[in-house]
């Protein structure tokens, strides 16, 4: 009996944990980019055992919220990579862990939804100019709030891709399309995954980041400037020349 209790109480600490960090992604006290604290530190200021902040964070981490790394220094920890979503981009997170899908289909995938996102939202931007001149249309903001966070020297290359890939879903958020969310979220680890194992094939990280980073202000530069056909071209430039310089597999245009 006192083996259960015990049991009940320590779910209870994690799920204080839980519930604390993400009252504060939802409220804006946190936002991607930005390192919680130490657990020791996370432990002492909630009245939980360490145990407990490690089960949260494995938790968040499981949901794509944080990403975490071991040993000492300022990579150190856990760092925020994307804010709450939906449900149904959980259930199908799960179903790529369980099942995984093809890199070569998942590239394909993202090529029609994201070049599709970054065109609709260039014609939005252009629709409310006409339109409404004296009003912005989607809000881009945690969109450039990503880029401005992959701008930190400090990152370690999977915290950089786990911002990445939260920059193209942060697009897909600004577009609005439900459906659209919750594949881009789904399949979010998976990207990830693929993106991440193609590091090592790189023949300069230094050099490829710094050219992701010049290709998604681009991305964004499109988009802002109305220009769908430029904003489309740049998407599928960005995502099939990654892939193909990590000679993970040809994509075709």
């Amino acid at each position: 009996m006192e083996e259960d209790i015990v049991t009940v109480e320590e779910r209870r600490a994690w799920e204080i944990v839980l519930a604390r960090i993400e009252d504060d992604l939802l409220g804006g006290r946190l936002k991607p980019g930005d390192r919680l604290p130490g657990e020791r530190a996370l432990a002492a200021e909630l009245g939980v055992g360490r145990s407990s902040v490690r089960e949260a964070l494995r938790v968040l981490e499981v949901l794509g919220l944080v990403r975490t790394n071991v040993g000492s220094g300022p990579t150190a920890g856990a760092i925020i990579v994307a804010l709450p979503g939906g449900g149904m981009s959980v259930l199908m997170r799960l179903q790529v862990a369980a099942q995984g899908f093809p890199v070569a289909d998942i590239v394909k995938t993202r090529l029609v939804l994201e070049t599709a996102v970054a065109a609709e939202l260039a014609e939005a931007v252009l629709s409310d100019a006409l339109l409404h001149p004296d009003r912005r249309g989607h809000d881009l903001g945690p969109c450039l709030q990503l880029l401005d966070a992959m701008d930190s020297q400090d990152l370690s290359e999977d915290e950089f891709l786990a911002l990445d890939a939260a920059f193209h879903l942060s697009l897909a958020e600004a577009c609005g399309n439900q459906v659209v969310i919750a594949t881009m979220a789904g399949l979010r680890n998976a990207i990830e995954g693929y993106v991440l194992a193609g590091v090592a094939r790189l023949a300069s990280w230094p050099t490829t980041s710094t050219r992701l980073r010049a290709e998604h202000r681009g991305i964004l530069a499109a988009i802002e400037a109305a220009d769908p056909a430029e904003a489309h071209a740049l998407v599928h430039a960005h995502i099939s020349g990654y892939y193909a310089e990590t000679r993970l597999h040809p994509v075709a245009h």
